[in-house]
Order: structure tokens, then sequence, then C-alpha cells
């Protein structure tokens, strides 16, 4: 492993280990209920837009089965199961609460979604199990390095995957512009949908955490040298989103 990547997950653990093991998922039981209206005001409306870029890159066929990481309230699995109703879907996440919003939410669609709470950074299915895989919105609370690799373990060779969430901007200027703009967030949001102690404790750290985090050519580079193939990066909004898409080779070339 390169040691930029290492150095930086290193980086990431020390400084955020003790949130990820110890309050993070208090956060998610906090803000599942408002959870999607919450991004979608945090957007200015554009969460919608942004979604439906993600889902047209997603490569599905009838019978494929596919694994959506942190699938929170399943907003991905019921977007793809319209647009392929043919899918066998899963969804791990860790957290109880969002995963109850989803499960209400898919059979509300008349979809079944199978649902595996879960540590992701261990998934809980056999090697070379699904044709699709996609993780979205959460990878900056995740250390990336364990659970891309999982990924890649639980992927069939040929099979895609699909990853979108908010980046580190590369323009300096954008990344400066774009933390005020955050930390502004931090202070209406929890106001307008009455947090809970666990959110706002947090709030610093959502900020924190996309200063440690990877830009889009960071992580095309880190998917890379972890095994995935013909990968894929593209940013949008001035680089603080991206768009990344990566195959698990046939064969491993040497």
């Amino acid at each position: 492993m390169n040691y930029c990547y290492a150095g930086k997950e290193n980086d990431r653990e020390k400084a955020f280990n003790a949130i990820w093991s110890n309050e993070i998922n208090a956060v998610f039981s906090d803000v599942a209920r408002y959870y999607d209206r919450a991004n979608n005001y945090a957007s200015l409306g554009l969460l919608n837009r942004l979604r439906n870029r993600f889902i047209s890159t997603i490569d599905i066929q009838p019978q494929h089965k596919v694994l959506d990481v942190c699938a929170g309230t399943n907003v991905i699995g019921i977007s793809l199961l319209k647009k392929q109703p043919e899918l066998d879907v899963y969804a791990a996440d860790r957290s109880i609460a969002m995963q109850q919003v989803g499960r209400d939410r898919a059979l509300h669609h008349g979809f079944q979604i199978k649902s595996f709470i879960c540590d992701v950074h261990h998934l809980p299915f056999p090697d070379n199990y699904f044709d699709v895989v996609t993780l979205q919105w959460a990878t900056r609370h995740l250390r990336v390095i364990n659970v891309f690799s999982e990924i890649n373990r639980v992927l069939k060779p040929g099979g895609h995957f699909y990853h979108c969430d908010m980046l580190r901007p590369a323009n300096k200027l954008v990344e400066q512009a774009y933390y005020i703009y955050l930390k502004l967030l931090m202070g209406v949001i929890p106001r307008l949908f009455r947090s809970g102690p666990a959110s706002l404790k947090c709030r610093d750290y959502f900020i924190q955490a996309i200063r440690l985090f990877y830009s889009t050519e960071e992580l095309s580079a880190l998917l890379a040298e972890l095994g995935f193939k013909n990968v894929i990066g593209n940013s949008v909004l001035g680089g603080t989103v991206g768009f990344h898409k990566a195959l698990k080779p046939l064969t491993d070339v040497a």
C-alpha cells in the first residue's frame, strides 16, 4: 500500500477512532427520522439530481445480486428496484434506526430488500457473491482501505463497484469556501430539525471528516491500488462531490 494512503488512513484513524467507535451510531439513530430531508436541505435541493445522476451510472441486469453498503434509509436500493424490479437487493448498515426507516420505505413501495445490521468493515457475505456493490454518502465515516477491500472481496470477478460521496475539493479556494458553507449548515440544520445531543456533539467532526478525506483523483488512485480496474472518477459541484465506477477484474493481472 502506498504510504500516502496508508498514512492518511492512520491520520484519520487517530483523529476519529473514538467518534467512529463510540458516537457515530448514536448520531445516525438521532437523525434517522429526518436524514433525507436534512440532506436535501443541505444540498440546496440538489440531492435528487445528484442521486439520479448516480443511479444513471449503474449498469444492472435482471437477477443481479446488488449490495448497498451503508444503505441507510434504502433510497439507493429502492431507486435501483424502480429501474430494474428483478434485482436481488441486499442492504448492509450498522444503524438499526436507519434501516428501520429504510425497511418501511421499501415496503411502502412494494419492494423487499434483505437487511443486514453489521459492521461494514467485515461484510457477512461470501467471496465473489455480488454482481454490483454501491456505497454512497458514508465513506468519510469509514476506514476506507478496509471497506473497499471488503467490497472487492464480495464482488464477483467482472462485477462493478459504484461510489459517491462528499469529497475534499482539490482546488484550495473551493475547499476553503466549502468549509465556510459547511460550518454555516452545522449551525442551522441542528436547530431546524431539532437534533439531539449526539448530533450536536459531532458538528465539528462533520467538517473535519472532509478536511482529512480524499479528493476525487486521490480516491481513484486508491481504488486502483487496491486492485480495481477501469476506475472512472468524476467530480461535480467544484469537486465537493465525486462519483466513481470501478471493475473487479476477471483474473488477477501481475
